[in-house]
């Protein structure tokens, strides 16, 4: 019998108000590549073997429509299942396989206790090909979750799905299913929202080429270049034309089980206050903080543009992709 934990993040699945001019950012600015289409909806893969990393759907509002999670095979799906099943969490059916255009597979969704959607799968569909471009991301690194009920969420997620801690500070639970120090945190905050998804890049040279493209295509970098606490990751944060945040990263700490000890908050607050260890970053714009929080895309308020005034998400698409 497999260990029913998960094993990683797939892929995120994003309601877009504008497919075809957010697939332009995706393509063109955040350098992904389009897989297969259906309808409404688009595939994106990144340089490394997943079938696809993000999947947008047009819908009249942006949203959260899912994060799909890898299990080792169809027995650890029917045992995460009904492990989800007895925890009382609401599922959408048993496991069955999955569409073939998306990259097929054997899965089954369900809700987290604070409602938001989520899909675990196995046997999905592998790219045989791998793309070598550092300024490229090969795949996502982690999800940021925000919720005022965190601590009902980080027991399902370690009970139910196998997690494990890596680290806890007065703002968020870092919580890891592989050797990446995370691939899901949960931040206290008012929620549910994402907070924001984070794409890796192979190298430091890599992250500074990919972000300096999205920068050239008008795009700013609304917290960065700077190197994380918990995880020591390298950042770069940008707000998406749907006001998703989206950040470029690199070198997040690899963990060993064995030898791992989580650290509280109090360890993070008295070794490193700041959020960035290299003291260059500043603090996040006034935009990041609003979209972090999902305030730009739970709601069709405007963007603040800076000094040229206010302009809609629809504008900032044409204006920086036009």
């Amino acid at each position: 019998m497999t260990n029913s934990r998960v094993t990683g993040v797939r892929s995120i699945e994003l309601g877009v108000r504008d497919l075809y001019q957010s697939a332009e950012f995706y393509t063109k600015v955040w350098a992904l590549e389009e897989v297969s289409a259906d309808g409404d909806s688009i595939h994106f893969r990144a340089t490394g073997g997943e079938h696809h990393v993000l999947t947008i759907r047009e819908r009249p509002q942006a949203s959260l429509l899912g994060v799909h999670f890898a299990a080792a095979d169809r027995d650890a799906v029917n045992q995460l299942c009904a492990r989800a099943k007895g925890y009382g969490v609401a599922l959408a059916g048993d496991p069955a396989p999955l569409d073939a255009s998306a990259g097929g597979g054997y899965g089954f969704r369900f809700e987290t206790p604070d409602g938001l959607p989520m899909t675990i799968s196995s046997d999905s569909v592998q790219h045989p090909n791998v793309v070598l471009d550092r300024s490229r991301p090969t795949k996502i690194s982690h999800v940021v979750l925000n919720s005022a009920r965190t601590d009902d969420q980080v027991p399902f997620f370690i009970d139910v799905l196998g997690f494990r801690l890596s680290d806890s500070t007065h703002m968020m639970e870092f919580l890891r299913c592989s050797a990446d120090h995370h691939s899901i945190a949960i931040f206290r905050n008012n929620g549910p929202s994402l907070n924001h998804v984070a794409y890796e890049l192979p190298n430091i040279d890599g992250l500074m080429r990919g972000a300096g493209r999205v920068k050239r295509s008008g795009f700013d970098i609304e917290w960065g270049v700077g190197r994380h606490g918990p995880g020591s990751n390298v950042f770069s944060y940008f707000i998406e034309p749907n006001g998703f945040v989206a950040e470029y990263t690199t070198e997040l700490d690899q963990l060993d089980d064995a030898t791992h000890v989580p650290q509280d908050a109090s360890y993070w607050q008295k070794m490193m206050p700041n959020p960035d260890r290299w003291g260059l970053a500043g603090p996040p714009s006034n935009r990041m903080r609003a979209a972090m929080s999902g305030a730009l895309y739970l709601s069709d308020r405007e963007l603040d543009s800076g000094p040229g005034g206010d302009v809609r998400c629809e504008d900032i698409i044409g204006r920086k992709l036009g």
